[in-house]
């Protein structure tokens, strides 16, 4: 559209606020007062005058020049990394496309990536689903083992069951609101009290995830440096600070976020109130990082002084601190921002994915299956499974009778050993410290 005359632009775009002022974002909305109140020349040929495309604002530009910036981050398909387009033709005049013969704007480049961004998407999404499903498969199984097996009742598995709870929950609420509310259009929308409260209760048991991990982290830095409390530790605490204390986070972010930024569903990321959330796990991952170091420093130093094959000695603690590593959650102190460009981007999306998503199957891993006396257990009883079915001896319950009973004695006393008298730890006797550690390997599992 072309005028002759600067009133009948600015008349023409008063009439054009006037209509549209209502659908306009503040950052358009300042597009159209900076054409309104700028000195607005007569197109001469030379130069193409600015305009607005109904997306975003084109400056002044030569004739033959072609302008380009990045795609506005309001439409929810288009990539903001990526690059919109417009010519200023030779003449002078804003390219025209031949088909619709009118001034266009080259966005195709906006949304080209849309098809791989949909794909990460929902490849993203089906990998924390999987994840998820394996750690509540795994979670079940390790429960079961701990609660079938009285041979290994002791509060430190009493402390490995309230973990695998923690982790049992927030999966089903995560898969929850993977299913129904983030991948429900309809829902989000729609905006019930329903899906702000999932929502709260996954906020509650993220937090509570980590707070069981510092307590598992307390119960061991008091039973392997603090020893002289460790013959009878009072599990109340551990209840309080692992289901209790995730509460007040998950009550103050809720309040604020509804006075603050009380989006549908709260399912946006880009708030600074996460940090009610966030800060408090942080807070978490350092203690335990300061007890690694702490209960590393301790085992050292007392392997040292045994005078016993230093490198069997040496493995042993490194063996322990690389089991200790993913229960304090040091893997993501290494990841905390997220880095520019699509290729590092979507590894690290996968990479926290993975580590998110797939924890609960790490701990049932390395607290259950990796376990020694889990494991002796379980052969155990698979020896007597076979020679219960297998033998054709007249005596053969008596033996497993037997052996059973030797068997659960033998892991009674081991479990509740490790509890009762690490007090050598904390230098009373080396002897019994080169016992402990060269004979229960599951110590620090």
């Amino acid at each position: 559209m072309q005028f002759k005359d600067p009133g009948e632009i600015k008349l023409y775009f008063l009439r054009f606020m006037f209509h549209h002022l209502m659908s306009l974002t503040g950052e358009r909305f300042q597009f159209l007062i900076l054409l309104i109140t700028a000195n607005i020349c007569i197109a001469d040929g030379s130069m193409c005058k600015r305009t607005w495309d109904g997306w975003m604002c084109w400056d002044d530009l030569e004739a033959g020049v072609t302008s380009a910036q990045h795609c506005p981050d309001y439409y929810n398909d288009f990539d903001t990394s990526e690059m919109a387009i417009k010519i200023c033709t030779d003449s002078g005049h804003w390219f025209v496309h031949p088909e619709s013969n009118r001034t266009w704007t080259n966005y195709t480049g906006c949304n080209h990536m849309s098809n791989d961004h949909k794909r990460t998407a929902f490849n993203l999404y089906y990998l924390a689903l999987i994840g998820h499903g394996l750690s509540l498969i795994s979670l079940f199984t390790s429960l079961g083992i701990f609660f079938y097996f009285k041979s290994l009742s002791c509060q430190r598995i009493t402390l490995h069951k309230n973990l695998f709870f923690s982790f049992v929950l927030n999966s089903v609420i995560t898969i929850i609101f993977f299913t129904c509310v983030a991948n429900n259009q309809e829902v989000t929308q729609a905006n019930p009290v329903s899906c702000k409260v999932s929502v709260f209760i996954h906020h509650y048991l993220l937090g509570c995830n980590y707070f069981w991990m510092l307590c598992e982290g307390i119960y061991l830095h008091t039973l392997i440096v603090v020893a002289v409390f460790a013959e009878k530790q009072h599990l109340m605490w551990y209840y309080l600070l692992g289901w209790g204390f995730p509460l007040i986070p998950a009550f103050i972010h809720a309040i604020s976020r509804s006075y603050y930024y009380n989006d549908n569903c709260w399912i946006s990321s880009n708030t600074s109130l996460l940090y009610i959330i966030h800060g408090p796990i942080c807070a978490a991952l350092l203690i335990n990082l300061f007890f690694l170091l702490n209960i590393v420093r301790v085992l050292i130093t007392k392997l040292k002084v045994t005078h016993q094959a230093e490198s069997s000695l040496y493995m042993r603690a490194v063996r322990a601190t690389l089991i200790l590593v993913p229960l304090l959650g040091i893997q993501y102190l290494l990841l905390p921002y997220k880095p520019d460009g699509r290729l590092a981007s979507e590894i690290f999306m996968h990479t926290m994915n993975i580590l998110m998503h797939y924890q609960g199957l790490l701990v049932a891993t390395i607290f259950c299956f990796f376990n020694s006396e889990v494991q002796g257990v379980l052969r155990r009883h698979w020896n007597q499974y076979r020679i219960q079915f297998g033998s054709t001896f007249a005596n053969t319950d008596a033996l497993r009778s037997a052996s059973y009973t030797a068997s659960s004695m033998t892991e009674v006393h081991r479990c509740y050993s490790i509890d009762s008298h690490m007090e050598s730890l904390n230098g009373k006797s080396f002897h019994n410290l080169e016992t402990t550690i060269l004979r229960s390997d599951s110590l620090y599992m």
